[in-house]
């Protein structure tokens, strides 16, 4: 979809479209127009309902502002993805769009040579050629990309008149190029030719002047001095220092050094014992010679000869956020009477003069750890080093330090390299300049040179990489980033951390393929066995090798190996699977630089089984090549008890022949089977114990013959008896009283009755045993009890249980006869 603008006005806009292509999607029943102002990522849906014509006015437009639009259709299924952008369209107002209607036709022509130049750390200053065919220009608009990135940015989302603008909000340290477009109300030029790259930096100046300059020694002829940076590089490294010196009774400067000091500290030698003297310093880049320091406070030539130590120098802060900080000195030059053994840190706020010491004993390193701190507040710290005399002077007052980090503020990250496996820190620079270094420190010492890591920085990112990294690698590692306003950070690497990392790394190093099943095995018809393993991804370059019993097999006669790339299946068929096949089968899987090996261990009771199978399934193949039974012989019971054998044949012709047996004596049934029907049963009415034996239904022709065996006894004949019961049980009538010349008879009619079912009679919820008094049996159409000589003592309730293993239905009947024939 086409998406353009017509008709431009101050607050209204017409947009048009072209209908989509569309063939099997269903019909689309309308449209919805979105718009954003130009530099915003914020879209706004113009109309509440779809429309159903390529057209739509836009109105609610703020004059002189830029706008993009763009189109969604819709259908029964949805909405689709929104259409590409508009270009640039600038709301007019109605006087200057009639004004310039009437003015030649066409857009404005590129602008010329593009130029960019430092400004600040955060912005550029870009100029370029006007249009030298204006044609009623509105101005010009500018676009930034970062270099090696794909997408521009709007610098500005209104015309701008002027051919210079400051381009506000960059990264520091990071490189970029320009472009501009003019505009008129027909539309915009072409774009401009790109600009040359620039880093976004300070303009180069001069460094301001160094300034705190302390005495750190006196031998009586030399003083050795120490001074802060300037607060200012002017945007280039600081190579040089500068050091004048007088006496106090003298105007005259003079030149300590005329070779560059590139150290903060200098010893000044050949002064006059007793004399007092005076310092500035002055600083150089590759701008020139900064302003020079004010100068010192008068300092007295006088031998030290205290025992305690001097002042520590240099203090610096490292890793400030917005309730910690990271402390830092260099040791005294003058330790006194004997070497330093530790260090108190006094700290105090902004603008106070009490200082509260933050470590209750000394610390023997040359840093420490502040927390605590409140958040925008200022502080200021001093150091004093301690040997076995005592605590001596303490240092110059830091600089003031505000606990709040810098915008943007990223700290160290530990991980493992997804390609490589190496282990490494790495630092993203919130802000860079062009003269920057990452500076990289083990326990708040600089690494510099050491086979243990390697360091390697690309933009704003700085890694350190470990070469073999092992316990010796623990400990707290720090970054500082030079020439920024401090940009820095810290991670310690423990024990644990390590070892997770180093067992992700020798994955990576030694990738393994994941496998969704090991190697298995199946047994297929024919008696043929698969050998397969299934991973979760393989690609088409995967290579793979079967071994059994430490000799690679290869596809050939025998065995079929191959593999499908989409299933991730690798599968090796053995065709003659025999006793020789016993034994250990292995698949080597490599696929790029993974790999993997699955196991299959086919020895004893397990391969018995494999083997058993084998051979079930190859004689099963043989079986099927003739007439056969797809369902072997089975007993069912009919609604009127007739117990019948029945079996299914499968791939029988007219000439297959059926023959029934119980016990090798073949059996004649009245209808004789019919094998082309798939089925074949045995009748057994009335059963009973008589039909107890072996049965056998034989399937020949001359293609081959097959034999099911049925035995009719034990638990099977339990089986039949139960299914009979179940099926007659159900069918019992209540028990019915009948008188004969012995007594009277006590009848349960059902749909057969064989003295096998498990039936009981009971009276009075007693058990009656067959006997001369009560008599039990039964005929195929009912069983019963026969009462001989009834009396008194057998009146009462009476009962029958008839019961198939699992159900047991029972029939009653209470006799109220009053006197005994």
């Amino acid at each position: 979809m086409s998406v353009k603008a017509y008709d431009i006005n101050s607050d209204y806009v017409l947009i048009a479209w072209k209908p989509p292509n569309i063939v099997n999607q269903a019909p689309i029943i309308g449209y919805f127009v979105d718009r954003c102002e130009a530099g915003s990522d914020t879209w706004v849906q113009c109309n509440d309902s779809p429309v159903n014509v390529c057209k739509y006015p836009v109105h609610g437009l703020k004059v002189g502002h830029t706008y993009h639009f763009r189109v969604r259709a819709v259908n029964s299924a949805g909405i689709s993805r929104p259409s590409r952008k508009s270009d640039k369209v600038t709301a007019l107002d109605t006087a200057e769009s009639e004004k310039l209607q009437g003015t030649e036709e066409g857009v404005p022509s590129a602008p010329g040579h593009v130029v960019a130049t430092r400004n600040s750390k955060s912005s550029v200053f870009v100029q370029w050629e006007a249009s030298k065919h204006p044609k009623n220009l509105m101005g010009y608009y500018i676009d930034g990309r970062v270099v090696g990135a794909k997408d521009w940015f709007p610098c500005n989302h209104k015309p701008f008149k002027q051919n210079r603008f400051v381009v506000h909000g960059l990264v520091p340290g990071e490189s970029y190029v320009f472009r501009v477009q003019a505009v008129n109300v027909f539309g915009l030029s072409e774009e401009s030719q790109e600009s040359t790259p620039i880093s976004v930096e300070p303009a180069l100046a001069t460094p301001s002047a160094p300034y705190g300059i302390t005495m750190l020694n006196c031998d009586g002829s030399s003083i050795t001095l120490a001074w802060k940076s300037p607060k200012h590089c002017g945007g280039s490294k600081i190579n040089a220092y500068y050091i004048d010196k007088r006496d106090v009774d003298s105007l005259v400067w003079k030149e300590v050094n005329q070779e560059a000091v590139t150290e903060r500290i200098c010893t000044v030698d050949s002064l006059i014992e007793g004399t007092f003297y005076e310092f500035k310093v002055q600083a150089a880049n590759m701008a020139g010679v900064g302003l020079p320091s004010v100068p010192s406070l008068p300092m007295k030539c006088v031998a030290w000869t205290m025992e305690e130590p001097g002042p520590a120098y240099d203090l610096s802060f490292s890793e400030v956020r917005s309730h910690s900080l990271v402390f830092l000195w260099k040791a005294p030059v003058y330790y006194g009477k004997s070497a330093i053994t530790g260090y108190y840190v006094d700290m105090a706020k902004k603008g106070s003069s009490e200082f509260e010491t933050l470590n209750q004993e000394p610390v023997s390193h040359r840093y420490l750890q502040v927390t605590g701190l409140e958040e925008g507040q200022s502080y200021v710290f001093r150091v004093r080093a301690v040997n076995s005399v005592g605590v001596g002077k303490p240092s110059e007052v830091s600089d003031p330090v505000c606990a709040k980090a810098l915008p943007g503020t990223k700290e160290i990250v530990a991980s493992v390299d997804e390609e490589t496996g190496d282990i490494y820190l790495s630092l993203e620079a919130c802000e860079i300049s062009e003269t920057s270094k990452f500076v990289w420190s083990k326990n708040y010492k600089p690494i510099g040179e050491c086979p243990r890591v390697s360091v390697t920085a690309k933009g704003r990112t700085s890694r350190l990489t470990f070469t073999n990294p092992d316990k010796d690698d623990l400990g707290r590692y720090s970054v500082v980033v030079t020439n920024t306003d401090g940009v820095s950070a810290s991670h310690t690497l423990t024990d644990d951390a390590l070892n997770t990392m180093l067992e992700l790394s020798y994955s990576i190093r030694n990738p393994i393929i994941p496998l969704k099943h090991n190697l298995n095995y199946e047994v297929l018809e024919k008696g043929h066995v698969r050998f397969w393993v299934q991973a979760v991804k393989l690609s088409p370059s995967v290579s793979y090798r079967f071994i059994v019993n430490d000799k690679e097999v290869t596809s050939g006669e025998g065995h079929k190996i191959s593999h499908n790339v989409a299933a991730g299946i690798i599968e090796m068929t053995v065709d003659n699977f025999t006793r020789a096949s016993e034994g250990t089968y292995t698949v080597q899987i490599h696929d790029g630089k993974a790999k993997t090996q699955s196991s299959l261990v086919l020895v004893g009771d397990v391969f018995k089984a494999a083997l058993k199978e084998a051979e079930f399934q190859r004689k099963e193949y043989i079986r099927k090549q003739g007439p056969h039974f797809s369902e072997y012989l089975y007993f069912t019971v009919t609604e009127h008890c007739t117990v019948m054998l029945a079996c299914k044949v499968a791939n029988v012709k007219k000439e297959t022949s059926f023959h029934w047996f119980k016990e090798d004596e073949e059996i004649v049934p009245e209808d004789p089977p019919n094998v082309l029907s798939g089925a074949c049963a045995l009748p057994l009415p009335l059963f009973s114990r008589k039909d107890q034996g072996i049965y056998k239904a034989v399937l020949a022709d001359d293609r081959g013959k097959d034999t099911s065996v049925f035995d009719i006894s034990g638990q099977v004949f339990d089986d039949i008896i139960n299914a009979i019961t179940h099926i007659a049980g159900a069918s019992a009538s209540e028990l019915v009283l009948q008188c004969t010349p012995e007594g009277i008879r006590l009848q349960c009619y059902m749909s057969y009755y064989t003295e096998e079912m498990k039936t009981i009679w009971k009276h009075k919820e007693s058990k009656i045993a067959s006997s001369e008094k009560m008599r039990i049996g039964g005929t195929a159409e009912m069983a019963w009890m026969q009462i001989c000589d009834p009396s008194d003592k057998e009146k009462g309730h009476y009962s029958i249980e008839i019961s198939d293993g699992v159900t047991t239905h029972t029939r009653t009947f209470d006799p109220l006869w009053t006197s005994i024939h």
